[in-house]
């Protein structure tokens, strides 16, 4: 009641929202649901995969926008099937060996585990694609989604900008795989004020001493390039030490230890890796036609037809009573089942 009176309101007051959140494409019609503080908006003649979406009126994401930009807002938020697993978001400095160790995770269980792509303003390089190395953007463009909320974290790097954005890491998710973040300490401590629920990682180096003989040994750096380096992991891992934004504390004084010691962490100690799975979500279809009713926490969706099918007769239960995340990400924790008739809800 209290949203259909804000919806109310607005109509009344002629007020047109600024709308944030990836908008879905046009379809050939939609029912919508009204609950709680946002509405199901159900797609007709959609792929499987774009046929539920939330248009968020009063949810915690839209307070916060509203309040920043000092206007109405409303926010849409795709809607999907299950749960992801957290983000992980690996931070340490120069040298330490995170990249090493992130490249054994990804080694060992390749279906399980899969990194953002980042947005950059600077030009492509040579051989380097748009979608895979970088989404490569216009710097107005940017500017703008970072203003809007769509970017977990950024940074200006010598007049470019480069960035994680939410959409990114849910693309991973998608894709049903876990989703590796390897930033910085500042940009981890972006995420950490973000929505986004992630497990916050620092690797530090056994010693300074050892974290310099690792940098000389690598034979990459200028003797200037490398000191700048130590002033900066030494700041590094004060900050990560200190701080309250990260979750566990890795030293990597033995690489195969440590890598141990990472798995066990993310529950993988023991587990035998298989060869690659699909892990997508699962997917609903929903018939073109359908009528939309809703009982409590649950949205039945009911076919329509003229037809004798007995299969096109059933009907579907959405349960949106464990509702997870929202805009500008997805809207996750969705649950469904196939119903032969209402009797089954009794």
């Amino acid at each position: 009641m209290e949203l259909a009176k804000q919806l109310l309101s607005l109509a009344k007051k002629r007020v047109h929202p600024t709308v944030l959140g990836t908008k879905p494409l046009s379809c050939n019609g939609h029912s919508a649901v009204l609950f709680e503080n946002r509405i199901l908006v159900l797609k007709k003649g959609s792929k499987s995969d774009d046929q539920i979406w939330f248009l968020e009126v009063d949810t915690e994401y839209v307070r916060q926008q509203r309040k920043k930009l000092g206007t109405e807002v409303v926010a849409w938020s795709k809607g999907v099937i299950g749960n992801a697993e957290k983000p992980i978001v690996i931070s340490g400095p120069s040298g330490v060996g995170k990249g090493t160790l992130i490249s054994m995770l990804m080694k060992e269980f390749p279906s399980m585990f899969g990194f953002s792509v980042s947005h950059t303003t600077r030009a492509p390089r040579n051989m380097e694609k748009d979608g895979v190395h970088y989404h490569f953007t216009e710097k107005s463009v940017m500017e703008k989604e970072i203003k809007s909320g769509k970017f977990l974290e950024f940074a200006s790097v010598h007049g470019n900008l480069y960035g994680t954005s939410v959409e990114a890491v849910e693309v991973v998710a998608d894709a049903g795989k876990r989703c590796i973040l390897d930033i910085d300490v500042q940009g981890a401590r972006s995420v950490r004020a973000s929505s986004l629920e992630a497990i916050f990682i620092f690797v530090c180096p056994p010693s300074m001493e050892e974290l310099e003989k690792r940098l000389r040994d690598r034979g990459t750096e200028t003797e200037e390039q490398i000191l700048k380096r130590l002033r900066n992991a030494q700041a590094e891992i004060e900050q990560g030490k200190s701080s309250n934004i990260f979750d566990f504390i890795l030293y990597n004084d033995n690489l195969e230890e440590c890598y141990d010691r990472l798995k066990k962490l993310l529950g993988l100690d023991g587990f035998v890796a298989t060869s690659p799975k699909s892990a997508a979500p699962r997917e609903i279809n929903l018939p073109t036609d359908h009528s939309v009713s809703k009982i409590d926490d649950k949205i039945i969706i009911s076919c329509i037809s003229s037809g004798l099918d007995k299969e096109s007769k059933n009907s579907i239960m959405l349960d949106v009573s464990s509702l997870k995340g929202g805009a500008p990400g997805r809207t996750r924790g969705l649950d469904f089942q196939v119903i032969g008739s209402m009797d089954q809800l009794s």
